[in-house]
């Protein structure tokens, strides 16, 4: 350990799981209940950019030349962002790692911290649940409520119930062949880090396609086991 101020035994935690699988819903919650921060690798690099960070003024370079900011410097972003004191409870990194090699450096960074990765969860979903529940979704142009066209419908079709408007918008994003598309990247991706952190014992599953209270239950009690550890 190399004597800063991050508290050895300061759990991290990783969430795990596909676009529109909850992952920033089920972070705030744990955030709140249990004191830990969420830290994503792109709220990480545009405040230390913001910030003008030495890792930070790197990362801009690399930004404004249109390149890819290398493992390299978001592991010296995120050990910076360790050193702070709100993360005394711990953190939940989302986003971050994304292949192999971050994981391993990733291990590395936290063993000269004195610390380990405490639980890798990942937010298991039905791929063509999935595509429905993203691609069915919609909001009202005036207001932004969100709507769907299966799971929450207006009372009158064609008008907001929350502000009377009768335009709507989707993103673009949101169609059934682009949510398959990155279901398929997600799995190939991630498929080598589920298999790294399993054998490691570190890996803890949990269905994402239930209610969210439940989905929450299930993550705190990961989070409760891990902290009492």
């Amino acid at each position: 350990m190399d004597g800063r101020n991050t508290p050895a035994q300061a759990p991290a935690f990783i969430l795990l799981g596909p676009p529109g699988a909850g992952k920033g819903t089920q972070a705030r919650r744990l955030e709140e209940r249990f004191g830990l921060v969420q830290l994503s690798t792109g709220d990480l690099l545009r405040a230390a950019v913001a910030e003008g960070s030495e890792a930070g003024a790197r990362a801009r370079e690399v930004m404004e030349a249109g390149g890819l900011v290398s493992d390299e410097i978001v592991i010296a972003i995120l050990d910076d962002r360790l050193d702070r004191p709100d993360t005394a409870q711990g953190v939940i990194l989302d986003g971050f790692p994304r292949t192999t090699a971050q994981a391993e450096a990733l291990d590395g960074l936290l063993a000269r911290r004195g610390q380990s990765v405490s639980a890798v969860i990942s937010l298991e979903v039905d791929d063509a649940a999935m595509v429905e529940r993203i691609s069915g979704r919609y909001s009202c142009a005036t207001c932004g409520e969100g709507w769907h066209d299966s799971f929450k419908r207006p009372a009158s079709p064609g008008v907001c119930d929350a502000c009377g408007g009768t335009a709507f918008k989707r993103r673009a994003d949101d169609t059934a062949e682009t949510v398959a598309s990155r279901l398929a990247a997600y799995h190939a991706e991630t498929a080598p880090l589920i298999d790294h952190y399993r054998a490691r014992g570190t890996l803890e599953r949990v269905p994402a396609m239930g209610a969210i209270d439940d989905v929450a239950q299930a993550l705190s009690e990961i989070v409760r086991r891990h902290e009492t550890a």
